[in-house]
């Protein structure tokens, strides 16, 4: 069988031992991170092969079987366990709240194949819902370069539930973001729709025609003489780029994002290693044991050294 870099590939020789086995059940032992169900699809979809033929799920095993496994990496259907860094800050068998870390996408696209945090979520959680797509147990959504909590479904019906209260703006989120500009007021709210750019198509805009209702509010924490600022936001919708773009609207873009006017002079003194955003809080109830449930993400390291110098050599007024 050749090999291609775009998918993953095994081969597999059955002895006397393994005979009158399932395929299936053979391949979930024998392939660290797959489910059943994910495999059942992949030998239904012919990703699969015994002898060089396609058989069913539970085809019985026999001494001499040869299996052909080559599953491309993001097909329809199945996305590869892989293992991924991110932080776990709560586990129950329905749902789990990690911390990503900054330059993971979170879920397979165009240009990014494998390596998501979906991949991850996968590799420790082999059964997650949704696996018919690319976007197994998530129920919302970080940037790339934006780190911090998340929440992750681990069965359908939580899926379910906690999409709905999403949709219905009964989770709450805090973000922590380093600002190039001060805002022009401490504290502040805005309420502007947001919908695709016009001309630009990778980016999103304040847009009172075609955009979607969004609400954005902040509050200063810090202010630096270079002019940058360190502010908690909250956001009482969900929409792509929300933050970006609302504070970018008032002059106040985040700090390193180049898309929205938040990336520095190439002489400033200060350059951020990348869009300085973070989601910091999450609370939510419960949606199966009605239980009160609150999390927080500490600033992530890359982050945490930026605003330490800012706070060295440019605290207001020295």
């Amino acid at each position: 069988m050749s090999v291609s870099p775009s998918s993953t590939t095994h081969n597999f020789r059955i002895t006397k031992d393994q005979q009158g086995v399932r395929l299936d059940h053979f391949l979930v032992r024998s392939l660290e991170g797959s489910s059943r169900s994910k495999l059942g699809r992949c030998i239904r979809e012919g990703h699969i092969l015994v002898n060089k033929l396609i058989v069913k799920p539970g085809y019985k095993l026999r001494a001499g079987d040869a299996i052909q496994v080559e599953i491309p990496v993001h097909s329809s259907g199945f996305v590869l366990a892989q293992p991924i860094d991110f932080q776990i800050l709560h586990e129950d068998k329905y749902l789990a709240v990690i911390s990503k870390p900054p330059g993971l996408v979170v879920h397979p696209a165009a240009g990014h194949a494998d390596k998501t945090l979906v991949n991850g979520l996968l590799h420790r959680y082999p059964d997650l819902p949704g696996q018919a797509g690319d976007r197994p147990g998530i129920v919302h959504r970080l940037d790339k370069d934006t780190s911090g909590i998340m929440l992750v479904a681990r069965t359908e019906e939580v899926q379910r539930l906690l999409s709905e209260a999403f949709k219905n703006r009964l989770i709450d989120k805090s973000y922590r973001a380093v600002l190039l500009r001060c805002p022009p007021d401490d504290t502040g709210r805005i309420e502007a729709p947001i919908g695709r750019h016009p001309v630009q198509r990778k980016k999103m805009a304040v847009n009172t025609r075609r955009g979607r209702y969004a609400v954005t509010r902040w509050k200063v924490v810090e202010r630096f003489s270079n002019g940058m600022c360190f502010a908690k936001i909250a956001i009482e919708t969900g929409r792509t780029h929300q933050i970006r773009v609302h504070m970018a609207s008032v002059g106040a873009p985040v700090a390193g994002d180049a898309l929205y006017g938040g990336k520095p002079p190439g002489t400033a003194a200060c350059c951020p290693p990348r869009q300085l955003l973070h989601a910091a809080t999450l609370s939510f109830i419960h949606p199966i044991t009605g239980e009160k449930c609150c999390f927080s993400a500490p600033i992530w390291d890359d982050m945490f050294k930026f605003l330490k110098n800012l706070q060295e050599d440019f605290v207001f007024g020295s």
